[in-house]
């Protein structure tokens, strides 16, 4: 089952979506639920509810998906979204390259967060920040989403805590990123959390996931990888985490992201305006975001 948050109109009221089948939704409405936001049904749907909505509606119309407005799956997260930084064995060798002193050592899983006031979403542009940015940078990855309160979860039963599953572009500033020493700020500009299509929920893909994950610019294929290379699992990140604080339902975990960025080419080749960013993984669907001027 797949979840979205869209408008029918640009600047219309944001309203839930279930896609049953491809390229058509049902209003959340369609069910008799009504919940106030994404947030609020990962929060408080319960598992009768979520089986009623496998199955459509009787007597109600699918709304064609491409006569929407789509939004980011969660527009408002909850908390600051949970990343993993170079989390992929290849990457950490094409980040230690770039810059030796801001990515070359990982003796453990590397945390970091990104403050986002709204999540972009697919089909929206990206920020230059002229003056700001020198090197914008594209990070495709998987974002997990939890559905229910984790506090000190063994690893074995992380599972049962995911909600489902979405996209995410971890844009980064490489040069606010590595001249600040940390990442905070470089990776939460407004604009630089697209995230989406839809959500998956978790019953549709088999886990631990094992996805192929991509990325391309205006066409050309950058990163092209596999979810199962994660250095630290989904399992072990939960399990990790929920020791010492709690994860609420609706944390949205961004997972890292495989070797083909931009700093890590060789001369590096960061984004410039005009340029189409298509993140893509496999169940799941694409993201592509546009690059535009400040």
């Amino acid at each position: 089952m797949r979840l979205y948050t869209y408008r029918e109109q640009p600047d219309g009221i944001d309203r839930i979506g279930v896609e049953l089948v491809p390229g058509s939704l049902y209003a959340l409405q369609d069910f008799g639920m009504q919940f106030a936001d994404m947030n609020d049904l990962i929060c408080h749907i319960t598992p009768e509810q979520m089986d009623k909505l496998r199955t459509a509606p009787q007597n109600a119309v699918p709304i064609p998906l491409d006569r929407v407005c789509c939004r980011a799956p969660i527009p408002h997260p909850m908390q600051d979204v949970v990343c993993l930084g170079i989390n992929y064995a290849a990457h950490y060798k094409e980040a230690g390259r770039f810059d030796k002193e801001a990515f070359g050592d990982r003796p453990k899983a590397i945390y970091f967060s990104k403050r986002v006031n709204e999540a972009n979403w697919d089909g929206g542009t990206i920020p230059l920040y002229d003056g700001l940015v020198d090197s914008l940078d594209y990070e495709v990855e998987l974002g997990v989403i939890l559905g229910k309160d984790a506090w000190n979860v063994p690893a074995e039963r992380a599972q049962e805590y995911i909600f489902g599953y979405t996209i995410i572009n971890d844009v980064s500033a490489r040069n606010l990123q590595t001249g600040h020493k940390q990442w905070y700020f470089g990776k939460s500009l407004d604009g630089y959390t697209p995230i989406g299509p839809c959500i998956v929920t978790a019953d549709e893909i088999a886990y631990p996931p094992v996805l192929g994950i991509r990325c391309s610019v205006n066409g050309q294929l950058r990163q092209n990888g596999s979810t199962g290379d994660l250095i630290t699992t989904i399992s072990e990140i939960i399990a990790e985490l929920s020791r010492g604080m709690m994860l609420k339902a609706g944390t949205i975990i961004a997972t890292g992201t495989p070797a083909g960025v931009g700093m890590g080419m060789q001369p590096p080749c960061f984004l410039q305006a005009g340029d189409v960013v298509t993140c893509e993984i496999d169940k799941i669907g694409t993201l592509t975001n546009v690059v535009g001027n400040s």
